[in-house]
C-alpha cells in the first residue's frame, strides 16, 4: 500500500530553473533555482520566482542565493531547503508518504557532486533517489525510441552545462559535456557591453537581451532594445540602445564552443550509428536550444539535420519522471544500459 500511495517525482535540478514532474499530473513546478535566506540564521525567506525578484536587490539582512552553479550543487544546505520547499508545495503529505525521486544530472559531474545531489534529495524527504544523465532523461522526455538498435543524438543545453550524447539500446554510446550553457551566454553579453560600451549591466538585463533579440544566425531584420546600467567611467546610471547584430557577436564564442563539442561527439561516433544520425538528425533540448537561429547554425556547421524538441524546456524533467516506467524490473544499482547489456 505504501508503494501504491507514494508518488514518483522527476526533477530537473537546473542551474537556472528547477522543474518537477509528478506521474499522472505532469510538470507541476517550473521556478527559478533561487533561495532567499536571512543572514546569520539562514532562515528561508522566499524560494523560486519570489526569491528571483530579490536576487541582487536584497537589503543587508537578506541574501538571495543561486545554490546551483554549472549544473552542480554549490550550496548543499540551500539546495536541500529549495527541494524541500517545492516538494512540500506540491505534496503536502510527503512527510507521511515519502516519494521516489529521479533527478537529472550532467554526465560531467564527479562522484562527490553526484552524492551531494542524492544526499540533498534524501534530506528533502525522498525514500528512494535515482540519478539519470540529463541527455538520457531528455531523450526519454522527447519520446525518442532509445531502446532501438539505432543511433539517436541529443544535445541538451541547460543553464550551466551542455551535454551531447549518442544513444542506442537504452544506453549512451558516446557522451561529452562541458560546463557551459545559458549562464555563459548571459556572461558573454555582460562582458561585451562592458568592453565595448563601458556600461555595467546585471544578469537579468543580459538574459532579457538574449531572449528578446539574441540570435546565432544572421537575420533579415535588425532588432534593437534599450537597456539601462551603470557607466563604468562616471559611475552614473545610463541608457543604451543595443541591436541584435551586437548580441550575436557577443554570443559567438560560447556558441562556437558548443558546436565544437557537437562535432567532437560526432567524430567519436561509430560509423553505423553516425549513419543513423545523419538520417534521423540531432534533437535539441534545454532552454539554451531556444536561442534564435541556433538549430539552423548547428545544422549548417555539421551537415546534419537538427530538430528542436517539442517541449525543449521540459524534456529532462519529463524523462526523469518516466524513469521508473523504463527501469521497472532492473536492478536498482545498475543503469538502464548496463541492465540491457549485462
Amino acid at each position: 500500500m505504501f508503494g501504491i500511495e507514494s508518488s514518483d517525482i522527476g526533477i530537473d535540478l537546473g542551474t537556472c530553473n528547477t522543474l518537477i514532474f509528478i506521474r499522472g499530473k505532469g510538470i507541476v513546478i517550473n521556478e527559478p533555482s533561487v533561495v532567499a535566506v536571512e543572514r546569520g540564521t539562514r532562515k528561508v525567506i522566499a524560494v523560486g520566482e519570489e526569491a528571483k525578484r530579490m536576487y541582487l536587490r536584497t537589503p543587508g539582512n537578506i541574501q538571495a542565493i543561486r545554490p546551483l552553479r554549472d549544473g552542480v550543487i554549490a550550496d548543499l544546505e540551500s539546495t536541500e531547503k529549495m527541494i524541500r520547499y517545492f516538494i512540500t508545495k506540491i505534496l503536502p503529505r510527503y512527510r507521511f508518504i515519502k516519494p521516489r525521486m529521479v533527478i537529472g544530472i550532467p554526465s560531467c559531474i564527479t562522484e562527490v557532486e553526484k552524492r551531494a545531489v542524492e544526499e540533498s534529495a534524501f534530506k528533502a524527504g525522498a525514500r528512494d533517489v535515482r540519478v539519470i544523465e540529463e541527455s538520457l532523461a531528455a531523450a526519454i522526455g522527447a519520446d525518442i525510441p532509445i531502446f532501438e538498435p539505432a543511433g539517436h543524438m541529443v544535445c541538451d543545453i541547460g543553464g550551466g552545462t551542455t551535454e551531447t550524447s549518442v544513444i542506442s539500446l537504452g544506453g549512451m554510446v558516446v557522451t561529452n559535456a562541458i560546463r557551459l550553457g545559458g549562464d555563459e551566454f548571459d556572461g558573454a553579453i555582460i562582458k561585451h557591453v562592458r568592453n565595448v560600451h563601458n556600461l555595467i549591466t546585471g544578469e537579468q538585463t543580459a538574459e532579457r537581451l538574449k531572449i528578446e533579440i539574441g540570435n546565432a544566425s544572421p537575420d533579415k531584420t535588425i532588432e534593437k532594445v534599450e537597456i539601462k546600467g551603470t557607466d563604468a567611467i562616471t559611475g552614473l546610471p545610463r541608457r543604451l540602445e543595443i541591436d541584435s547584430v551586437e548580441v550575436r557577436e557577443a554570443l559567438k564564442e560560447p556558441i562556437t564552443q558548443i558546436i565544437d563539442e557537437i562535432k567532437a561527439t560526432l567524430g567519436q561516433t561509430p560509423p553505423e550509428l553516425a549513419a543513423d544520425i545523419v538520417e534521423r538528425g540531432i534533437v535539441m533540448t534545454g532552454g539554451g536550444s531556444l536561442l534564435k537561429g541556433l538549430p539552423k547554425l548547428i545544422s549548417k556547421e555539421t551537415g546534419v539535420p537538427v530538430i528542436l524538441a517539442e517541449q525543449p524546456l521540459d524534456c529532462v524533467a519529463l524523462g526523469a519522471g518516466k524513469y521508473f516506467e523504463y527501469a521497472k524490473g532492473f536492478d536498482s544499482s545498475r543503469s538502464i544500459y548496463d541492465s540491457l547489456n549485462g
